[in-house]
């Protein structure tokens, strides 16, 4: 039967307003869930982050705390949110299920203040999967342990210091957020144990510059975060690296063998105590710590990636000290162990750029031209991607055209894009020696080299030597005519006026 012209149109009526009822009640919804604190509100870029590694580093932090209930529900609410972004969204409730049930062991009532970030993240997790009556029930709980606080949840310690402990985690980008974090939590709790060693760790991995043993602010806080932990040898050996760049060797290999000695079979004092053998230059007692920690960590990226290291080291000196043929040998089953290892580490961790690149530069020493162009190009995608490491892809390509390719145009090139990029990295540093190099070498077959003198120009440019780079632009164009070292050094000169 048809209906009358009247009942469309009411029909019609009553189905937008249903619509709009619903649009408002959704946006209504969204607007509660952007003043959260939680995972979801953190301007975590997806883009900034390489999930498999964050998995794996999560997946290592559970075994490590088995039967820290409070940590094992702290990771279990960022593994949720790792998994919502790989659209698992259902494994992502059950985490967050499982971050509650430890939370109330814990503190053994609902509303505690340590789960304003797993209600928050649940709140955002039902939304999505448009269970919108669970929604407004976390987003109440919220509301409720809000009521019970003095302050904002963003001034909550436990919700800055798991702030602090996610920037820490999810990238190398965050860093300085994570840093802010635990200096805000420990204003609030200078005392607490925690939010000490947070900062510490952040401090650890931000602190460039030149300092001196006695100015160092991450000397000082992890001497403060090993007195409020003194069980954490993590820190004792994060210490002892730091304290190696001073030369106080004495110190430091005490602090790295009384943390071997009282937690031999943690991942994280192997993994870092190998470093610190590494960079001391005892690459075989590195080589055995590392191969420890991998026993027990198969997939950690970081740690193939030490080892690789480890073997580059040795090849190094196997080279220096002469091209033999037995030797040479010797240096391609090292190579082989090298790029084993690099291999892994991209496998577990495919945007790990810096391995990435020094792959592709050990196929290149293999005379796999073909594949090392490969990686390369899928270096630089990633890094360009990721806006990540770009100034290391450059570096380690120059390195491949010098040495692989002998193309000393292109190594100029990517060597001075490094170096634009990032001048104070040790990869821009390596660079600028590269490039001093190649121009001195070319001046002592021509002392007239126009481009030479260009290079050193550029060098001097990039470091703020204005001085010394007007003094080598103006040599290059006393040999020859050239619009940019022209245009470089006009520039100086109006700088400096």
């Amino acid at each position: 039967m048809n209906q009358l012209p009247y009942q469309t149109a009411s029909r019609t009526f009553l189905i937008q307003t249903q619509s709009k009822m619903s649009m408002d009640y959704e946006t209504a919804l969204r607007t509660k869930l952007h003043q959260l604190e939680c995972h979801f509100t953190w301007a975590l870029i997806k883009d900034d982050l390489d999930l498999p590694s964050i998995l794996n580093r999560l997946d290592e932090q559970l075994k490590l705390d088995v039967g820290k209930k409070e940590r094992l529900a702290q990771t279990y609410t960022a593994l949720a949110y790792v998994k919502f972004l790989q659209g698992l969204q259902k494994k992502s409730l059950s985490n967050l299920m499982t971050s509650v049930k430890l939370y109330k062991e814990c503190h053994e009532e609902e509303f505690h203040k340590a789960l304003i970030v797993t209600y928050g993240n649940l709140a955002w997790i039902n939304y999505h999967m448009k269970n919108y009556t669970e929604c407004e029930s976390y987003l109440q709980k919220v509301e409720k342990i809000n009521e019970n606080i003095s302050s904002e949840s963003s001034s909550v310690p436990e919700v800055l210091g798991e702030k602090g402990w996610t920037f820490l985690k999810f990238s190398c980008k965050y860093y300085e957020r994570a840093k802010e974090c635990f200096k805000k939590a420990l204003d609030l709790e200078p005392e607490d144990g925690e939010w000490n060693a947070g900062y510490a760790i952040a401090l650890y991995r931000t602190e460039y510059g030149k300092f001196t043993i006695e100015n160092s602010p991450t000397i000082k806080q992890l001497r403060r975060a090993i007195e409020t932990n003194p069980d954490d040898d993590v820190l004792k050996i994060f210490l002892a690296m730091k304290l190696a760049i001073y030369k106080r060797y004495r110190e430091a290999v005490s602090l790295v063998e009384e943390a071997l000695e009282r937690s031999p079979d943690h991942p994280h004092v192997l993994r870092y105590a190998g470093k610190f053998f590494r960079n001391k230059r005892s690459l075989d007692r590195g080589i055995d710590l590392l191969s420890k920690a991998l026993e027990q960590s198969p997939n950690s990226s970081l740690i193939h990636h030490q080892l690789a290291l480890c073997y580059e080291m040795n090849k190094i000196r196997l080279l220096q000290e002469g091209n033999h043929h037995t030797r040479s040998s010797w240096v391609q089953q090292i190579r082989d162990q090298i790029i084993y290892h690099l291999e892994m580490a991209t496998t577990h961790a495919p945007c790990f750029i810096k391995a990435m690149s020094d792959l592709a530069l050990h196929y290149g020493e293999r005379r796999e031209i073909p594949r090392a162009e490969e990686m390369f190009q899928m270096s630089f995608k990633t890094a360009k991607e990721k806006n990540d490491n770009l100034h290391v892809v450059h570096f380690y390509y120059a390195e491949f055209q010098l040495y692989g390719n002998r193309c000393e145009v292109l190594a100029i090139k990517h060597y001075m894009e490094c170096l634009k990029m990032s001048p104070g990295s040790p990869e821009g540093q390596k660079s600028a020696r590269s490039l001093r190099k190649i121009a001195e070498k070319r001046i002592y077959k021509n002392a007239q080299d126009e481009e030479a003198y260009g290079i050193l120009g550029f060098i001097h440019k990039e470091k703020g030597e204005k001085s010394k780079a007007i003094e080598c632009y103006e040599k290059a164009l006393s040999y020859g005519d050239n619009d940019e070292y022209l245009t470089n050094l006009c520039a100086l000169r109006q700088s400096m006026q």
